[in-house]
C-alpha cells in the first residue's frame, strides 16, 4: 500500500519525537493526513511539523498526565475533528534489579508511561467517539514481544508491556460492535534509541520506517494483532514451547539490558537521580 493510499484523515501519535513514532508521523504526513504530534522534545516535533505546517499540531505533554492529555484531545478535535487513528506509542525501557530500592521507582515510572499512558491517551477519544453518532476510530497500542514472557533483568518493561497487552484485550472486547477498533502491535527489535544501548543479540532487527509502514497497513486492513517483523513472533512462540527452566537458562546467558544511569541506557522522562517524579495533576 502506497502512503497516499492510507485511509487516515486525522491521526494522533504519541511518542512522536523519534523512532517508530517519528516514522509513523512521516508516513501519515506523506499520505496527506492531519497529524497531532505528542511528545516531550519540542525541537524534534517541530522538525516534523515543518514538513506540513498546515496539517500538524504540537503538544509537549506527559502521556501519564490525564488533565494535560484531555486538554490535548479537546484541542485536537476542535482543530481537525475526531481522529480516525490514535496511536499510543510513547514508551520507555530499561533494565531493573529488584534488590535495588531505586529500581522500584524506575518500575513505577515505567508503568505510568507504558501502561497507564495508553489508557490516558485513549480515554478522551473513546468518550468523544461514544458521543458522536457514526464515529469511527482505530485505537493502536504499541506493546512489545517482551510483553509475551518475562525476561531476566527486564521485569519492569516486560510487566508494563504484558499489562498493556491485557488492557488492550479488555478494551477490544468493550468496543466490539461500535465504530472503535483496537489494535495490539508487538514489535520485536526496532532500530531506535531505545534499542541502541542493548548489549545482546537482536534477531530480526527492523528499521523504524519499514515497521511504520507495516503497522499502518495492518491497521488499515483491520488486523487486530500486528507483530513486527512477523517471523519474530513465530520464533518467540516456538521458544515458549520449551520448558520454562530451559527457556530461562537461554535468557540468562544473554547480557542484560542497561539499567537507568548505566552506560548505554536511555533516560526516563520525569525520573532523575533515582528520586520519584512528582505526580502529574489529575
Amino acid at each position: 500500500m502506497n502512503p497516499s493510499a492510507l485511509p487516515f484523515r486525522h491521526a494522533v501519535v504519541t511518542g512522536a519525537c523519534g523512532g517508530l513514532g517519528q516514522a509513523l508521523a512521516r508516513e501519515l504526513l506523506a499520505a496527506g493526513a492531519h497529524v497531532t504530534l505528542v511528545g516531550l522534545n519540542r525541537d524534534a516535533l517541530q522538525t516534523l511539523a515543518d514538513l506540513a505546517p498546515g496539517r500538524t499540531a504540537i503538544h509537549t505533554v506527559d502521556v501519564s498526565d490525564s488533565t494535560a492529555m484531555q486538554a490535548m484531545a479537546a484541542q485536537a478535535i476542535a482543530r481537525a475533528g475526531l481522529p480516525d487513528l490514535v496511536v499510543a506509542n510513547a514508551g520507555v525501557a530499561g533494565g531493573m534489579d529488584t534488590a535495588d530500592a531505586d529500581d522500584l521507582t524506575v518500575m513505577r515510572r515505567m508503568l505510568e508511561i507504558n501502561l497507564l499512558g495508553p489508557a490516558v491517551t485513549f480515554q478522551p477519544f473513546v468518550k468523544a467517539a461514544r458521543q458522536t453518532p457514526g464515529a469511527r476510530c482505530a485505537l493502536v497500542g504499541v506493546a512489545s514481544i517482551a510483553g509475551w514472557r518475562g525476561m531476566p533483568g527486564n521485569g519492569a518493561y516486560c510487566a508494563s508491556k504484558g499489562g498493556l497487552i491485557r488492557y488492550l484485550e479488555s478494551l477490544r472486547a468493550e468496543c466490539r460492535g461500535t465504530g472503535l477498533s483496537v489494535h495490539t502491535v508487538s514489535p520485536g527489535y526496532l532500530r531506535t534509541p531505545l534499542t541502541a544501548g542493548n548489549r545482546f543479540a537482536m534477531p530480526g532487527l527492523m528499521e523504524a520506517d519499514v515497521a511504520a509502514r507495516a503497522l499502518l497497513q495492518g491497521v488499515a486492513h483491520g488486523r487486530e494483532h500486528i507483530v513486527l517483523p512477523r517471523h519474530i513472533g513465530w520464533l518467540s512462540r516456538l521458544l515458549a514451547c520449551l520448558p520454562a527452566r530451559w527457556h530461562d537458562r537461554l535468557l540468562l546467558r544473554q547480557p542484560r539490558k542497561p539499567r537507568p544511569g548505566e552506560a548505554g541506557s536511555t533516560p526516563i522522562p520525569g525520573l532523575t537521580s533515582g528520586q520519584p517524579p512528582p505526580p502529574p495533576a489529575t
